[in-house]
């Protein structure tokens, strides 16, 4: 009875595979690119500020990490900062030579959530009726408007929001164009990475009582 070697044997039926340095440099890229595309996509992104909407708590060119998860389990809150995609609404609007004006996302603060009605009126903003204290505003809005131009009940619609930029008086916002619904918020801004000296959290608890 010839008597093979076990070892011999199984390299003979099941032959190792030789792995050059190329290979492996491949493989690594490969991953990494996967893991970068699905952090990208489903958990964290970077975004920078290009306007002065969110004036003072957030400058021009800050960098900011928006939490893409958060959202999949639960719904924005008010005060919370969101990167959204453009409206409908804002879909429609064309720019001199009839081009989509508005492609890039918006970045704004939830003051309505659904089932709300909001009023602004001598400076102050009103949530059902009951001012609200907002502490991160340089200068109060100086205009009068009520969420009934945009409804006829005035109600924030279920699964939608109103949202308006820290710097009222500058800010293209849901009172030009309307309430943002959920499937096109992105996520929420939650850190500041530059510029260094105003590294940290943007997006502390806010006491709107």
């Amino acid at each position: 009875m010839d008597r093979q070697n076990p070892q011999t044997k199984s390299d003979r039926s099941n032959p190792a595979r030789i792995e050059t340095p190329w290979n492996e440099t491949l493989k690594t890229i490969g991953l990494s690119v996967v893991f970068a595309f699905g952090f990208r996509t489903f958990i964290a992104q970077a975004f920078y500020i290009p306007s002065g909407s969110m004036l003072p708590t957030l400058q021009i060119d800050d960098k900011l990490i928006v939490d893409k998860l958060s959202y999949r389990f639960s719904d924005p809150a008010r005060g919370d900062i969101v990167v959204f995609q453009p409206t409908a609404q804002l879909e429609k609007e064309k720019d001199a030579d009839g081009n989509q004006k508005f492609k890039d996302v918006f970045i704004k603060r939830v003051i309505g959530l659904p089932g709300d009605r909001i009023e602004v009126k001598g400076g102050k903003v009103y949530i059902n009726s009951k001012v609200i204290t907002e502490k991160y505003l340089d200068e109060a809005p100086q205009y009068n408007w009520s969420s009934t131009e945009l409804t006829a009940d005035g109600i924030v619609p279920k699964g939608q929001y109103l949202v308006l930029g820290d710097n009222r008086n500058n800010s293209y916002d849901s009172h030009y164009w309307g309430f943002v619904p959920k499937d096109k918020i992105v996520g929420k801004a939650t850190v500041r990475f530059w510029p260094m000296n105003h590294l940290g959290g943007i997006n502390p608890q806010q006491d709107y009582q």
